[in-house]
């Protein structure tokens, strides 16, 4: 999520998505909006 912020701010955008797999079918993912 922190390289998904840095680009947010470098690119100058305003949604980004995060996703991480963990495995066995599981995974994970966050939406960050720049304000």
């Amino acid at each position: 999520t922190g390289t998904a912020a840095l680009e947010l701010r470098e690119r100058g955008g305003r949604f980004a998505l995060a996703t991480m797999c963990i495995g066995v079918g599981q995974g994970i993912a966050i939406a960050l909006e720049r304000v």
